[in-house]
């Protein structure tokens, strides 16, 4: 798979230096791998997205991936993570990718900031268009259940670990697969990537 991975030429010499940095702490983090991320930065500028939110920062990595494409679609990304010390990290390293300027970094509990967009958005124009999930494997069917209302249609999830966490993600993927208002698959890319498309 060596010769299938990608090369990080679309990223300055600074954001290489940062992503090379976080994959050598890949497993420590839990970061998505290189390919997976590629992955949804083509999904991100296929589907011409606007708005994107990320469940678990972590450090950052993914952030970079996706906050990079929606640079090059003109849109913004909010981010959420539990752990100050991971954000402070994470929002540092947005920093020397320039991407900050995009990104709003939301600290604290996802279903507790979650419930809080709810209440925020009021309008189509504000709901997201793209959503990451890759935080706790067990809380994945609450975080959908959440997400939802504020999800444009036509908006697109994506959901990591699940192969590597097939157990405890199960009832999130079956509570998607079986909604009639979602068109799901789940890939072999990394640890098992869901792409769930919102219909209605």
């Amino acid at each position: 798979m060596e010769k299938y991975t990608p090369n990080l030429n679309i990223f300055d010499e600074k954001t290489q230096e940062v992503l090379l940095s976080l994959e050598k702490t890949q497993k420590e983090f839990w970061n998505i791998d290189r390919i997976t991320a590629n992955f949804l930065y083509i999904q991100i500028l296929a589907m011409n997205a606007k708005k994107g939110i990320e469940i678990g920062t972590s450090n950052g990595y993914s952030g970079i991936w996706l906050g990079s494409a929606f640079k090059k679609t003109s849109g913004t990304l909010t981010t959420i993570e539990f752990w100050d010390k991971r954000q402070s990290v994470a929002i540092e390293n947005f920093k020397i990718a320039g991407i900050n300027n995009l990104i709003t970094p939301k600290l604290g509990s996802a279903f507790n900031i979650l419930e809080e967009l709810a209440q925020e958005i009021k309008t189509e124009e504000e709901k997201f268009d793209f959503a990451f999930i890759d935080a706790n494997k067990k809380e994945y069917i609450e975080y959908f259940k959440l997400l939802d209302p504020i999800l444009t249609k036509g908006a697109l999830i994506c959901a990591d670990n699940i192969l590597s966490h097939e157990e405890k993600v199960q009832p999130f993927v079956q509570e998607i697969t079986n909604n009639p208002n979602y068109q799901t698959q789940v890939l072999n890319i990394g640890t098992g990537i869901l792409l769930s498309y919102k219909k209605n």
